[in-house]
């Protein structure tokens, strides 16, 4: 065996490692993770196992199923970045068409999952997600607009609401401001990393928002996105949605948010990008964390 047929070969040896990567899994354990509380605000007590099991199951696939497409659609342009050219198929570890049949098999699982054993409502909303995450986004907005994370973003917003409409089978305002605070972070998160990356979007020819207006432009967006974060994370407290552990809980995390924002649109250069971005998902995560502890807090209190 010659060492290219061995190279070849090589290549083609199932890694489910590889697989693993492919469903981008830090992403995803933010999602279920944000999903799980949407699943447990819906109810004052502990949901049935079933509900969580298949629900958490269903959705956690079908975000895997999103991530894993978007390589697919993007490996071109993965491959021309530092940040991505180690994925799956830029190194050629696994091939578009076996990753293609992997898309395939997680969301006809998920459907199936979702339809069969929780609620067609779930199941409709997280295809829903599916086709605006990696398709209506990665196909087109990515590539034809600076405000492409803005709309995008819709998409990524939906766990929530997913695990709300998993555990009851409805809609409902709470978890749509849930839904809506998502949707404001995600710009300020995603553009705090491209003006860092911003050299290697315009080498891949994505029209990112630093790209097309600048650093200095983006930064000012990125301020004013994380103010307006701050007024809508406050809205869970004044529609009664949470307590005064949430509200001061959300507040110091948003002021540490808008701390970051500030800090990065006075100073030159791009030195503070990364220490922002790295700040939202620590916000984020910790708001969803202390929004579960104010609602068993709240339900607590009831009980006594």
């Amino acid at each position: 065996m010659s060492v290219s047929e061995f190279g070849l070969r090589k290549t083609q040896d199932f890694d489910w490692r590889r697989y693993f990567d492919l469903t981008k899994p830090k992403v995803v354990l933010l999602i279920t993770f944000t999903a799980l509380v949407g699943m447990l605000l819906s109810s004052p007590g502990m949901l049935p196992l079933y509900t969580l099991i298949f629900g958490l199951l269903g959705i956690t696939l079908s975000a895997a199923a999103g991530a894993a497409l978007n390589q697919v659609i993007d490996q071109r342009i993965d491959a021309l970045m530092d940040r991505t050219r180690y994925r799956p198929l830029p190194t050629g570890d696994i091939d578009a068409h076996h990753a293609s049949i992997f898309v395939a098999t997680l969301i006809s699982v998920s459907m199936l999952v979702l339809g069969l054993l929780v609620n067609y409502l779930t199941m409709f909303l997280s295809f829903s997600a599916f086709i605006g995450y990696s398709v209506i986004y990665t196909v087109y907005l990515k590539r034809s607009t600076p405000m492409n994370i803005v709309w995008g973003g819709i998409a990524g917003a939906m766990p929530p609401l997913l695990g709300w409409t998993a555990a009851t089978g409805e809609l409902a305002l709470n978890p749509l401001l849930l839904v809506a605070l998502i949707f404001v972070w995600t710009p300020p998160h995603f553009w705090a990393l491209a003006i860092k990356r911003r050299t290697e979007y315009a080498r891949a020819g994505i029209p990112m928002l630093p790209v097309t207006h600048g650093v200095a432009y983006t930064k000012l967006q990125i301020l004013i996105y994380t103010l307006v974060l701050l007024v809508v994370s406050l809205i869970p407290f004044f529609t009664h949605m949470s307590g005064v552990l949430y509200l001061v809980g959300t507040l110091g995390l948003g002021l540490g948010f808008v701390y970051h924002a500030a800090r990065l649109f006075t100073e030159e250069g791009d030195e503070h990008a990364m220490p922002t971005f790295a700040y939202s998902i620590f916000y984020l995560t910790g708001v969803f964390a202390i929004l579960l502890a104010d609602h068993y807090l709240q339900t607590m209190v009831k009980l006594w």
